[in-house]
């Protein structure tokens, strides 16, 4: 990267879980970090500062000339909102995945980001994985035959995150990523909500028709998980070896919005990452309308 002309003022709404690695990250000396400035954080909880980064009022970070940009890392529920209120004031924005819980609001953002000239950037660092770069190198050239991606974890609360098929949406785009766009044909939910327990079974094809399925399971005591297969005309992957440790996964998408802010990234880049992110949207759009006509 090259030296910073000027810095970018960042505020960071919402410190949860990726607010506090994306304040930490601002604050350590990487390439990318010396063209951010952190001016503060918004948070809906009184928290006065977090390691000398001051709180500021939502509208304070709408209205300062100084905050060029927002890292939007609050509940899913809330980006949209969030999303709109900072490109209307003229700001950049970066948001953790999902962007939105529908794909016409994220259309519409996207609309709303290219009229005021901003970059909107959705974080995805489960693309910036060791696995995921493994499986890149693993599936090239090679013809599919069928696949399937199951995910555990411990449960979500739906208003908070939204439906399973948007806060599972990372897993999606690992499909999309490797085997191009993909139409649905099944979606079932299976829930026992005494049980805090929820079943999503959703089958996909390739554009060669080729089937895959994604499924995502949660219960309490539910260890993160993700088992895969794949087989191909020319042998078949079951399972992930250990491919190493994920260094700074944050950081490096965090150098990605700053090549962005700097017009590093070339149109047709922009318009396929966009297209791919809408592609995904708008399935898990129709996987939820899909499991609920069936309830």
């Amino acid at each position: 990267m090259q030296t910073p002309e000027r810095k970018f003022g960042v505020v960071v709404v919402g410190v949860g879980r990726a607010g506090s690695v994306r304040i930490r990250d601002l604050r350590n000396p990487h390439a990318s970090s010396a063209f951010l400035n952190l001016i503060g954080f918004v948070s809906r909880r009184e928290l006065g500062s977090i390691d000398e980064v001051p709180q500021i009022s939502l509208e304070d970070a709408l209205s300062s000339q100084e905050v060029e940009v927002a890292f939007i890392c609050s509940e899913s529920s809330s980006h949209e909102h969030y999303i709109r209120q900072f490109l209307n004031a003229g700001k950049h924005v970066l948001v953790e995945y999902p962007m939105t819980l529908s794909w016409v609001a994220a259309k519409d953002l996207w609309e709303l980001a290219e009229q005021k000239g901003k970059v909107l950037h959705e974080e995805h660092v489960e693309l910036l994985m060791e696995e995921f770069a493994f499986l890149k190198k693993e599936v090239v050239g090679k013809d599919l035959l069928k696949g399937s991606l199951l995910f555990t974890a411990a449960p979500l609360e739906e208003e908070r995150f939204g439906f399973p098929a948007f806060s599972g949406i990372s897993r999606l785009t690992w499909l999309v990523s490797l085997f191009g766009e993909l139409s649905l044909v099944s979606a079932t939910l299976e829930e026992r909500k005494e049980d805090q327990y929820m079943k999503m079974t959703v089958c996909l094809e390739t554009e060669n028709k080729s089937p895959l399925t994604w499924i995502e399971e949660k219960a309490p005591g539910l260890k993160r998980n993700r088992r895969l297969s794949f087989h191909f005309r020319s042998g078949s992957l079951e399972n992930m070896p250990n491919v190493g440790i994920n260094k700074n996964i944050f950081l490096k998408d965090q150098n990605i919005f700053v090549q962005k802010l700097l017009g590093q990234f070339s149109e047709e880049e922009l318009a396929a990452e966009k297209k791919r992110i809408l592609h995904c949207l708008w399935l898990a759009g129709e996987i939820q309308k899909h499991c609920c006509s069936k309830q």
